[in-house]
């Protein structure tokens, strides 16, 4: 039987991305994808800010800020008015519009580049635990066979196979609204950031490459739990012109389709040797484009925590905290997401005083939008800690810091297979702390973050949250603090 140490189910950007973080520790990993080749019909078309600090962290960012065209604002349940993302802190205050297609193929080739084996056209179909391996029935263009593995992955989406085999709770609620898109030519397109909400229904309109158009929207008849049959170009030409006055001279439909709000989350992100990520943990209304970078995210975190577990250097209970740390962001997204999946078919005289309402709030209260937008763009992500008398930047996502005098920023910094500890004192009392797993940088701070104000050194996990910030001003106390820490983290206390 073919053994490898881990094996991926699903091959979208979720899986991919897992797979690379497994590659950069040296683990062998296996992707098992049953579509034979990317699907053109791109759901998601964003990436976030934190999400392209993510890709940034391990500097694949490039050839995304190359082909992607930067949006500064984001919305709200398409409210009026949008989201301000320039002043947010970050190197990267802007959306990325990049097709979620395109996103793949980057992700499947930095992937493959890295030494992941991906099948496609096979599946998972079910799985056998043992105490130690699993082993992972797979059906593909040969047949039926096994692999044996350390751990297995679910990646494979709302349906996901392995979370039903594994036998993992997937609760919440069915869908009550439909909302529908397609992607079309203009012969007349609107112009640019085209969007419409009236008691008639709401609409998008978004350009894609190849001089399409993506429509995406809402009306009074999405809400429904029956299903009205397969969405028909007719049809979105009717709701076109019924909410925007116009066609646009739209034809020649690539897609066409209808999404509902149904919502559930995985009781369990981790169970023995199984593993959920992305949409296989998470289900919710697409709104704001936060499915793709969520489930990433989602990875980014999983990734380094499942590599050290298979290569022997964890600390005790880390792969647990894939759970503790990512079920409350998923807590999140539900919340965040019912709560626009209503704004979004508030077509009511009720609703719409309350979508001007919201709306007039967003350039009005700065405390208001930038909640908002720090759900939105996940930059407001912050990691639970066990110990409540540790510094509150603990858990919190560490932002892109930049060294006096240098080149050097954090993120250029990170690793996937160790942590960062950073020196901040002026004698760089901690320089001799690096060792395997234990990467030092030395120096003062550029600008001093909100927050950051007293802190001597912060240890930095792989995903860029911070394990532990010290402010000791001792340097004999501060360097003993350092050692535990450090010790804790490999799993040496």
């Amino acid at each position: 039987m073919e053994t490898q140490q881990v094996v991926i189910a699903g091959g979208g950007p979720v899986g991919l991305w897992l797979a690379a973080e497994l590659r950069l520790n040296n683990v062998s990993v296996t992707v098992l994808e049953q579509r034979t080749e990317v699907d053109q019909r791109s759901k998601a078309l964003t990436v976030h800010p934190r999400g392209v600090e993510v890709l940034a962290s391990r500097q694949v960012h490039q050839r995304f800020l190359d082909e992607a065209l930067k949006i500064s604002t984001g919305h709200f349940a398409n409210l009026a008015d949008r989201l301000d993302f320039s002043v947010l802190d970050t190197p990267y205050p802007y959306t990325l519009f990049i097709p979620q297609a395109r996103t793949e193929e980057l992700f499947e080739e930095y992937a493959l580049g890295l030494g992941a084996t991906i099948r496609r056209g096979h599946r998972v179909t079910g799985l056998t635990e043992h105490p130690d391996t699993v082993t992972v029935q797979v059906e593909g263009p040969q047949g039926s066979y096994e692999i044996q593995a350390e751990y297995l992955a679910g990646c494979d989406g709302t349906r996901s196979t392995v979370r039903q085999a594994a036998g993992i709770d997937f609760p919440g609620t069915d869908s009550t609204y439909l909302g529908w898109l397609g992607d079309v030519l203009f012969d007349n397109p609107p112009p640019p950031g085209f969007n419409r909400f009236t008691e008639h229904g709401g609409l998008m309109i978004v350009p894609l490459p190849d001089n399409r158009w993506r429509i995406a929207g809402t009306d009074p008849q999405s809400a429904t739990t029956e299903w009205p049959g397969d969405f028909t170009m007719e049809e979105l030409r009717r709701k076109t012109r019924t909410i925007a006055g116009d066609d646009f001279g739209m034809r020649d439909p690539s897609w066409l389709s209808r999404f509902g709000n149904a919502t559930r989350l995985a009781t369990h992100y981790r169970r023995g040797r199984i593993v959920l990520a992305g949409d296989a943990a998470h289900q919710h209304y697409p709104t704001g484009g936060v499915g793709m970078n969520v489930g990433v995210q989602d990875a980014f975190n999983l990734g380094w925590k499942l590599a050290a577990t298979v290569n022997g250097w964890a600390s005790d209970g880390l792969l647990d905290s894939y759970h503790t740390d990512r079920y409350p962001v998923g807590e999140q997204l539900m919340e965040h997401s019912r709560a626009q999946t209503y704004l979004f078919h508030a077509f009511s005289p009720e609703g719409l005083a309350l979508r001007d309402l919201l709306s007039r709030m967003v350039p009005r209260s700065r405390e208001f939008s930038d909640f908002l937008a720090g759900r939105l763009t996940a930059l407001d992500v912050t990691y639970p800690g066990a110990d409540p008398a540790a510094h509150p930047l603990t858990g919190v996502r560490a932002p892109d810091l930049t060294f006096t005098g240098t080149d050097a920023d954090l993120f250029a910094l990170l690793r996937a297979d160790s942590y960062l500890l950073v020196d901040l004192t002026s004698g760089g009392v901690l320089a001799g702390r690096g060792q395997e797993r234990i990467a030092v940088r030395g120096g003062a701070l550029d600008r001093v973050p909100e927050g950051w104000d007293g802190v001597r050194a912060a240890l930095i996990r792989p995903d860029g949250h911070v394990a532990w910030a010290g402010t000791e001003p001792d340097d004999t106390k501060l360097a003993a603090e350092a050692d535990t820490v450090i010790a804790s983290a490999l799993g040496r206390a």
